[in-house]
């Protein structure tokens, strides 16, 4: 499946998705995200089971900052619209396909529940 270049108007129901959606945080002068690049698309070519989304952080200043992005590239994973991976730098083809089976192999009940737990936790504050 194509990359597709998510803006805040498509970014929530992009994200609210049963499957894996991973998000590139980006901007063209970055080289770093230059160097990924390539290694997101081609990464979107081979797993068509995932949404792969690139936001492009000069475009979407307001969005970049609702995602708390302070350094690019970030990469975010999320599984069943809840965010389970976000942190900035280039992965190699390697690593992001050890995250692709990381996310894959995530118990989701689990993560439901710890979500649950720290929201109730913050609500108790």
């Amino acid at each position: 499946m194509a990359t597709v270049e998510a803006t805040a108007a498509t970014f929530d129901e992009l994200i609210e998705h049963d499957g894996i959606v991973l998000v590139d945080f980006w901007a063209e002068w970055c080289g770093p995200c230059r160097a990924f690049g390539p290694v997101f698309e081609a990464a979107s070519e081979t797993h068509s089971d995932i949404r792969f989304a690139k936001v492009d952080t000069e475009v979407e200043r307001e969005l970049a900052a609702q995602a708390s992005i302070t350094s690019i590239p970030t990469l975010m994973a999320f599984r069943e619209g809840i965010l389970v991976y976000a942190r900035p730098g280039a992965l190699p083809a390697a690593a992001l396909e050890q995250l692709i089976t990381a996310v894959r192999g995530l118990d989701m009940e689990d993560v439901r529940r710890q979500v649950a737990a720290e929201e109730s936790a913050d609500a108790t504050g």
